[in-house]
């Protein structure tokens, strides 16, 4: 496993870690500051400027992407409104590529508004893949499905389970060489599951690992999208969720995504990124 330490360009900034408190500009240059190599921009910060300006912002501080965050949700109640989150993806794929990005991370969404068709939603969101991932590939930017934790399968992701995530990989593109189609692995979505191992591995073996976040489960946790731990505030042992990813051959980015209204998104950034540096070493 690798002593982070050594590897801070490797270790990688979500922005939503820092609370969306200053525009896209201040927050590369604060993550440059701190000595990390890798950020992770979401498209509510670049969409709607100047996507090329953005990107050489980040070039320029020395820094590269770990992956853009996140799609638009794709179940939907007509084709029509399907038609248009398939789009909105594509678009923001188009963006992806310019920034550099070496991913595009797919939270799917969960039921469209008055449906209780939990399959139905799962269809549409594998349909949708499998159309992004035939665009993306030209680009040259991947897909990584992000399963989140069962408690938001009604509102944001019909996608709860890696082994799912990886069943739809295996549907989609079958078995290749160089996968177009990959996960996303949170700790804080994963780490309750008892066959996180046996998946991890199969992840690794497919070369579908693709983006690995992490955080913390905190005891109690007062509201489960807004009250992410810091590492090594919680109950997940992150550092052998690692060590399992990189034991399969992951070598990619270790990015630290903390949605945090009550704690970390009240602070400064320079504060909070001076915690996540620390953290890397002594709790990832």
């Amino acid at each position: 496993m690798r002593r982070l330490q050594d590897h801070l360009h490797d270790c990688s900034i979500n922005t939503a870690t820092l609370g969306f408190q200053a525009p896209i500009a201040e927050v590369i240059d604060a993550v440059a500051r701190a000595g990390f190599g890798r950020i992770a921009p979401w498209r509510r910060e670049v969409e709607g400027g100047d996507v090329n300006a953005v990107a050489k912002h980040i070039r320029d501080a020395g820094l590269s992407l770990s992956g853009y965050c996140r799609s638009t949700y794709i179940p939907a109640n007509s084709e029509a409104e399907f038609r248009a989150n398939v789009e909105a993806n594509k678009r923001a794929l188009e963006d992806a590529a310019v920034l550099g990005a070496p991913c595009f991370v797919m939270v799917v969404g969960g039921l469209p508004s008055g449906s209780k068709d939990l399959n139905a939603a799962r269809e549409q969101v594998k349909e949708a893949t499998a159309e992004l991932a035939a665009f993306s590939k030209p680009l040259g930017v991947k897909i990584a499905l992000e399963p989140l934790h069962p408690v938001y399968a009604a509102e944001r992701s019909c996608l709860t389970l890696l082994s799912e995530a990886l069943d739809w990989c295996d549907e989609i593109e079958g078995a290749v060489a160089e996968p177009q189609v990959g996960v996303a692995i949170d700790c804080y979505h994963v780490w309750w599951d008892p066959n996180l191992g046996v998946e991890i591995a199969r992840a690794g073996k497919a070369q579908r690992i693709l983006a690995f976040h992490v955080c913390d489960w905190l005891v109690p946790t007062e509201d489960v999208l807004n009250d992410r731990g810091m590492m090594g505030d919680g109950v997940i042992d992150v550092r052998a969720i690692r060590a399992a990813v990189e034991d399969e051959g992951y070598r990619g980015a270790v990015e630290v995504e903390i949605f945090s209204a009550r704690n970390w998104w009240k602070r400064q950034m320079d504060e909070t990124l001076k915690v996540c540096r620390e953290r890397f070493v002594t709790a990832t």
